[in-house]
């Protein structure tokens, strides 16, 4: 069967740095933080009393005081996200057939806050006092449910859940859903709101977390040789992807065309990347190889570049194993610099960044790079932004439980 050509077409995102999609990219390319001080709950007992939190989002205002109760964080954000791909796209539902229309939007953990919340009243006021949108609040699916159900998408509506990769895990799924038929356009994405006692508690008692308290803003720095740790964050992206012809025929705006999908196991260890990069860099190769495009085409790797110890010397690892030489002609930056790590909707923000990297042809960089690590030793596009050439990129997501994706994305050409 012949594969069908996918497009994007809308992007809406939250992140730490911005909301909404430009002003989202104007503080990656300007080199801004997204990361302070833990608002959400008193963090004074915690090793790491940081996170990029969402700055000027209020639930009411997107959903009004009722709902806003009945649904939760990381729900609203992909729901807001989506309202803005739709806008974006200019995409309307009612003149298009909605059958023909999927949803493929994911979480890393969905609504820990809400277990938290609902086993206190337990213990406080016992089992009579749960909340009865308890479980539509906590389950991860009700993110591409109510999404389907904002937009009115009548086709498939699932996720997929891949820890960190989440996000990449799903426009992958929905690229492939396009491309082989199945649908014509499909709102994908990921989204995360952990920020909270468990949430912070859990990676803190993994010793995975940044405790760069004194400085936050210098907290997360990907490849750099003092980085101690990621920054967890918030927030979620949906793009909009469509077929070609589909897109043309509606008169849409092309951003960029998909053009590949990779993803590998790593079958190693829970957490931990396995030390070859094998996983990593096959999934590199799958997803630049998927269109017919050669590895010396790429232009640039936005990187899952965590700040910690491993994953960076690990992935720099698979990039020289997956491009040989081609590996120091490739710009590499890592966005989590900024916005730090929202883990199940990492994927998809970052991929969003190469979408724009593309639009604007500009690379946003690696801020907080000032020692180089012997282990890591490629360019990462340390500080300041580049403008250059960017005709194809690939985006790195590398998840807990050995979980690889890579999605590439090309400049369209008619």
């Amino acid at each position: 069967m012949q594969k069908r050509r996918v497009v994007v077409t809308g992007i809406g995102v939250l992140s730490p740095v911005g909301n909404g999609v430009e002003n989202f990219w104007k503080a990656l390319v300007a080199g801004e933080s997204g990361i302070g001080p833990i608002t959400k709950f008193d963090p004074s007992s915690f090793d790491s009393k940081i996170a990029g939190e969402l700055k000027g989002y209020s639930a009411e205002e997107h959903f009004g005081i009722k709902d806003a109760r009945k649904i939760s964080g990381f729900i609203q954000y992909a729901v807001v996200a989506a309202r803005e791909a739709i806008r974006n796209a200019n995409f309307k539902m009612e003149e298009v057939d909605p059958h023909r229309v999927g949803v493929v939007v994911g979480s890393g953990i969905g609504c820990i806050k809400s277990a938290e919340e609902e086993y206190q009243k337990f213990l406080d006021k016992g089992p009579g006092r749960i909340s009865p949108f308890f479980i539509p609040k906590m389950i991860i699916n009700e993110a591409a449910g109510q999404v389907s159900i904002e937009t009115g998408a009548k086709g498939p509506a699932t996720c997929s859940v891949t820890a960190c990769a989440t996000g990449t895990t799903c426009i992958g799924d929905a690229f492939k859903m396009i491309q082989y038929g199945e649908i014509d356009a499909a709102f994908a994405g990921g989204t995360e709101a952990a920020v909270s006692v468990l949430g912070i508690g859990g990676f803190c008692a993994l010793k995975a977390l940044s405790t760069r308290n004194e400085d936050p803003k210098a907290a997360s720095r990907p490849f750099d040789k003092d980085r101690d740790g990621f920054v967890m964050s918030e927030g979620a992206c949906v793009v909009l992807l469509e077929e070609l012809e589909y897109a043309k025929k509606r008169g849409a705006r092309i951003l960029a065309e998909v053009v590949g999908f990779g993803q590998t196991g790593d079958a190693y260890h829970s957490t931990a990347p396995e030390d070859s990069g094998d996983g990593a860099a096959r999934a590199m190769v799958q997803a630049v190889q998927w269109g017919g495009n050669k590895l010396t085409d790429v232009d640039y790797i936005n990187a899952h570049g965590t700040s910690t110890a491993l994953n960076d010397k690990i992935e720099t690892r698979a990039i020289r194993t997956a491009f040989g030489d081609h590996a120091r002609k490739l710009a590499v930056s890592s966005t989590k610099s900024m916005t730090g790590h929202m883990l199940g909707a990492a994927g998809a923000v970052e991929f969003a960044a190469c979408v724009l990297a593309i639009r604007d042809q500009v690379i946003p960089p690696t801020i907080n790079y000032t020692t180089p690590d012997p282990n890591c030793d490629l360019d990462y596009v340390p500080n300041q932004a580049r403008k250059t050439r960017v005709n194809l990129a690939i985006s790195n997501s590398l998840g807990f439980g050995g979980h690889n994706g890579t999605l590439a994305v090309k400049k369209f050409e008619g």
